[in-house]
């Protein structure tokens, strides 16, 4: 995903299939990040710190989706057209409150 955000916020809208991203495309991708987030703080089991460095990206990620989709809905709701939200960079959605 974090490919899949670069890429839409340098204007590729589009999925990996070639398709427009909908909000649809977005919450799986967020689902997917979350299961992964918990799997790293959870560590291997063995007692081991979580890969410190890939959290920090999927947390990135996630901030950087949950942004899109807010700006995909309001435009949805302010009849704009959605497809011409952009992902914003980490240095402006870190830290947002969810």
């Amino acid at each position: 995903m974090i490919q899949m955000v670069q890429a839409y916020s340098e204007g590729d809208r589009s999925t990996e299939e070639g398709e427009a991203m909908d909000d649809q495309d977005i919450l799986t991708r967020i689902q997917s990040l979350v299961e992964e987030e918990h799997s790293l703080r959870e560590g291997s089991g063995d007692g081991q710190a979580p890969d410190k460095a890939r959290l920090k990206q999927v947390e990135e990620s996630l901030d950087q989706c949950w942004d899109l989709l807010r700006q995909r809905r309001a435009k949805e709701e302010s009849g704009e057209n959605p497809n011409e939200a952009e992902a914003r960079p980490v240095s402006e959605v870190e830290g947002y409150k969810q």
